[in-house]
């Protein structure tokens, strides 16, 4: 159970329920082998099968399309319990916004053929958007897709694709007409033996071991028409643009629990730990820090929770999000920095927990929208 002082209403007994089925089946199931998932640089697919049969990959949909019809709050549980766990949860939140994009702008026949793949696990999903030389700044994005009759004919690269290694369904932003926004799309790719579609390097990381990141080559690349999201091309930004506030959450949610882990095992190991006759947790400024420290977790759940909320009553709105997203990352960076030196060289090991909680947490402030595009965005609104 989460302390009470972080209790809000969104969380009933079944989530409470729900939260402890993950919690023991990730302590079971995946916790065990992570150390070799680290050092090898990736989960393997088949691991999120057996997730996907609990019906802890995509929870929130309907019961056609393999999900449980449980609200959104329900994948915000798992990607804070797997943050917990120190299981990468950017592995399957990349996966849940793949699976809505497709339920939010696929036909039926398209939801029909994905979703419930996606809910089980029988496929692993990824969004490519980076490309070599364009980051947050889609509207330069080069990869193109060119119709062929009844083909798309698509040319190109990407990188920094989280799942790049390991997904077999992966959607793609692509250029299909003019440039600017107004020529992106999103096409779908079932990437096993598509000839044409090559994984290049598994990029080594600074943090996030066990979720692989690659780049991704598109050398002629022939997928059916059909496979175009949305009614005609060229919607890809509006449709990226659309999901914003579920996505900047599922970042904001990993960055509470961070906090959150960072500040229990250092009070845990400032109480044990002597110096000078004394425990640290015995030192004025270890308190204090320590202090600071507790207050940062409590504000930035205590801000998430209300997101989360308001995120189930169809009331987050899209600059909210962008609050949640850059600054409780920039919290999560600066307490694990905190927490870290009161480690002292045990925290530059990566053996210890919070080494590795300090490195994952860096890309935080990058990914998902750079926190710097985060503050432009909301300052256009002010």
């Amino acid at each position: 159970m989460l302390p009470q002082l972080y209790r809000h209403r969104w969380m009933d007994e079944e989530i409470e329920a729900f939260r402890e089925q993950v919690r023991r089946y990730i302590a079971g199931e995946l916790t065990p082998h992570l150390d070799g998932w680290r050092r090898q640089g990736y989960i393997p697919r088949a691991v999120w099968q057996g997730f996907g049969a609990m019906g802890f990959l995509l929870p929130e949909l309907d019961e056609a399309w393999g999900g449980a019809g449980a609200n959104l709050a329900y994948q915000l549980v798992v990607q804070d319990e797997m943050t917990r766990a120190e299981v990468p949860a950017g592995t399957t939140s990349v996966h849940s916004i793949a699976a809505h994009y497709i339920l939010a702008y696929g036909t039926d026949a398209q939801k029909q053929r994905w979703l419930p793949r996606l809910a089980s696990g029988e496929m692993l999903g990824a969004i490519a958007m980076t490309e070599p030389g364009c980051g947050s700044d889609l509207k330069a994005i080069g990869t193109r897709a060119r119709r062929d009759g009844e083909h798309y004919v698509i040319d190109g690269a990407k990188t920094f694709i989280t799942n790049g290694f390991t997904c077999n369904l992966l959607v793609l932003v692509v250029r299909t007409g003019e440039a600017g926004s107004r020529g992106l799309s999103l096409i779908v790719l079932e990437t096993e033996n598509l000839a044409g579609f090559s994984v290049g390097r598994r990029l080594e990381k600074l943090g996030q071991h066990a979720s692989d990141t690659a780049e991704l080559t598109f050398d002629g690349v022939r997928v059916p028409v059909d496979q175009l999201l949305g009614a005609k091309e060229g919607q890809a930004f509006g449709q990226l643009m659309g999901q914003l506030p579920f996505e900047r959450l599922l970042i904001a949610v990993p960055a509470a629990m961070v906090i959150e882990q960072a500040l229990e095992q250092t009070v845990q190991y400032c109480k044990a730990r002597k110096a000078f006759g004394q425990t640290l947790f015995d030192f004025q400024n270890t308190r204090f820090k320590l202090a600071e420290v507790a207050t940062l977790a409590h504000i930035v759940r205590s801000f998430v929770n209300d997101c989360t909320q308001r995120l189930l009553d169809g009331t987050l709105d899209n600059e909210a999000a962008y609050m949640a997203k850059w600054w409780c990352t920039e919290q999560q960076c600066r307490a694990t920095d905190e927490c870290l030196q009161l480690f002292g060289g045990y925290g530059y090991m990566a053996e210890y927990p919070i080494a590795r909680m300090y490195a994952d947490a860096r890309v935080q402030k990058i990914y998902g929208g750079a926190n710097e595009i985060m503050k432009d965005l909301i300052a256009r609104a002010l």
